[in-house]
């Protein structure tokens, strides 16, 4: 997911934005170009871009979008805020945040920082104090770079913490507000590419070209069958998106273990079951092992390869098959891969 840096300058306001994990506009009369400036930023914040937040001198937390602005009343905790007495709407911006040990003084490395901040609408000036003509503004590469550099790596921590706690709805949300923004394509391709996010149009007509029920559960009712992906909506490019190929119908509990990492199939149709999965959660749902599926087809090994690799490797860490065949090249290195069996409760 390629990801954004934004800076924003808080006023009195810190604390509580921090702690509710939003951040708040005002709307309020333009000034200046450069308040204009921060309100077309604010429209320009995605889900998934990281921010500096900066108070009192200093960044003192980062955070990661996880939505886009929308027009809301103003904050009740703002109400004793002078500063937003005559103020009673704005945007917010959901964002989730973690402070950080260390704040960083940028007075204390203005001479490093005046070599890579903007050229317009700067959130610092030279001097590495606050300029409060700005609310938000876009952080450069390479001042992004320098930042994280001077908090030694905390930012890149921090990011990676609140994104895998989201899970992958913040990489398909992300996916998303980039799909409707584009100008290469029309309304009606966009429309297919967001609709197949959730399994339906023509994503979902042609993967039920090649699946007619869920190979688990053998339940055939396409009511009550989610169509899925094989690899991750958001990591399909715009043809993998709408590939029936690319995808399987499954029972609801099916999916949710297949999303998440806990199940894969090998190319011949064999289940292939996390160690961090419960076992009991097999047995509750009726699911005995060892269980083959049935093979699959060319098309769709492509992407059962690229799900066991970066799905259900990655996400699980540390699997066992449950088969009696060896799969040698599925297990991380150092670890012995096991028999998969049920086990009483």
């Amino acid at each position: 997911m390629s990801a954004s840096f934004w800076w924003v300058n808080h006023s009195h306001t810190f604390r509580h934005e921090i702690e509710g994990s939003y951040l708040w506009f005002a709307n309020k009369p333009r000034k200046s170009k450069a308040r204009s400036e921060s309100e077309k930023s604010i429209q320009r914040l995605l889900p998934g871009d990281a921010v500096f937040s900066f108070a009192d001198g200093s960044i003192g937390a980062v955070g990661v979008v996880l939505g886009a602005a929308r027009e809301a009343a103003k904050p009740f905790e703002f109400e004793s805020i002078l500063d937003y007495a005559d103020t009673q709407t704005g945007w917010l911006v959901p964002v989730r945040f973690m402070k950080l040990a260390n704040p960083l003084q940028t007075e204390d490395h203005a001479a490093e920082l005046a070599l890579v901040l903007p050229r317009k609408h700067s959130p610092i000036l030279a001097s590495g104090a606050c300029n409060q003509h700005v609310l938000v503004a876009a952080v450069p590469a390479a001042m992004a770079t320098a930042l994280s550099r001077l908090l030694d790596g905390e930012v890149e921590r921090i990011v990676g913490t609140i994104t895998e706690s989201v899970g992958r709805s913040l990489a398909e949300d992300a996916t998303e507000a980039a799909i409707q923004q584009r100008t290469d394509i029309g309304a009606t391709q966009k429309s297919d590419l967001l609709r197949s996010r959730h399994g339906q149009g023509l994503f979902r007509v042609n993967l039920e070209l090649n699946e007619h029920s869920c190979r688990i559960t053998g339940a055939l009712d396409r009511r009550h069958l989610w169509a899925r992906h094989i690899k991750p909506w958001s990591e399909s490019d715009d043809a993998e998106k709408l590939d029936g190929h690319n995808g399987l119908l499954m029972s609801p509990h099916v999916a949710h273990l297949f999303e998440r990492g806990y199940i894969s199939f090998t190319d011949d149709g064999d289940l292939l079951v996390s160690q961090e999965l419960n076992p009991v959660v097999l047995e509750k749902w009726h699911i005995s092992l060892p269980l083959n599926v049935g093979e699959f087809k060319p098309e769709q090994c492509y992407f059962l390869d690229y799900h066991r690799r970066e799905v259900f490797q990655q996400h699980g860490r540390g699997r066992r098959q449950k088969s009696s065949e060896t799969f040698d090249d599925m297990a991380p290195v150092g670890l012995e891969l096991e028999p998969a069996t049920v086990q009483p409760a």
